[in-house]
């Protein structure tokens, strides 16, 4: 039986007769419009979805932003290390040559433009400051004269700011710490305290009232206590009332004018303070009287 290639006329049009009656065509048009529909594709709210461009720019932003904020405080952190590097070899200012103030001053300039134009904090301020270094004539006689005698040791310096819950001043006080070997402990044997007043004059000048300078902590050395009172007898009731009258001795002066007497001795008692963070403080006495540099130390009683 031979196979033709194309399906014979008869069974075709037989198959396809149902196009030419109008009812089937009805339906078939009928099925194909729900074909259609069954198979057409959901319709799908459009959503305006904003361009990703504005919200990356403000975290490009502020990944720049944070990014300047770090390198800014690695460099200050630097510069505050090249200004102490500067200073470490003066003996807080005993010892120093041309070249070496030339090399603080700029170092302090370097670290003083960071800070320059803010208000003072006084809630930072309020602490314990230990002196690393100052050209101050009237502090660098101290070291001096405890280079010249060998009969006065000169110990730690240190500024003690009372002002944190204030809002234009306080009360400072310059704590020396000194002693005569053989009759007080070493370095620590006795303390100078000069106290005084201050008040905000401006967003970095304060003025200070000098009001007292005393001499109290004593504390004597094994020693004079040995001779006051030997060990090997028993001790009398005189020798005790002795070593507790030195040993809680204190002496007071009233200061009667500002700048009269040590620290900022400078023309209405003026002080600029240039630098200020929570571990270093910098101040130049106004009207040449000097530079000083300050790092935070552990608050002491006094």
């Amino acid at each position: 039986m031979e196979l033709s290639p194309f399906p014979s006329s008869t069974s075709y049009f037989t198959r396809n007769t149902n196009l030419h009656d109008p009812n089937n065509i009805n339906q078939s048009q009928f099925t194909s419009t729900r074909r259609r529909r069954e198979i057409s594709p959901i319709s799908i709210p459009r959503v305006n979805v904003k361009s990703p461009s504005s919200r990356s720019s403000v975290i490009c932003l502020s990944t720049a932003t944070t990014t300047t904020t770090k390198i800014d405080e690695f460099e200050l952190e630097s510069k505050k290390h090249d200004l102490l590097r500067a200073i470490q070899d003066t003996q807080r200012g005993l010892i120093t040559n041309p070249n070496q103030r030339s090399s603080i001053e700029e170092a302090l300039v370097c670290v003083e433009g960071y800070d320059a134009g803010t208000e003072i904090d006084l809630k930072k301020l309020d602490g314990t400051w230990r002196l690393q270094y100052t050209s101050a004539s009237d502090v660098v006689v101290l070291f001096e004269s405890a280079q010249r005698f060998p009969f006065l040791q000169v110990g730690q310096i240190f500024q003690k700011f009372e002002c944190r819950n204030q809002t234009d001043g306080g009360v400072v006080r310059n704590v020396v710490q000194w002693s005569i070997p053989s009759l007080l402990e070493e370095q620590e044997g006795a303390t100078l305290l000069v106290s005084a007043n201050f008040s905000v004059v401006s967003k970095r000048n304060i003025y200070l009232e000098f009001e007292e300078i005393s001499v109290q902590n004593i504390k004597i050395s094994e020693e004079l206590q040995a001779w006051i009172a030997p060990a090997v007898l028993p001790r009398s009731y005189l020798s005790l009332q002795i070593l507790q009258f030195l040993q809680t001795f204190k002496a007071a002066v009233p200061v009667s004018s500002p700048g009269r007497y040590v620290f900022w001795r400078s023309a209405g008692g003026l002080y600029y303070l240039s630098y200020l963070d929570n571990n270093m403080l910098l101040g130049r006495a106004v009207g040449g009287g000097g530079v000083f540099v300050f790092t935070k130390a552990q608050p002491f009683l006094l």
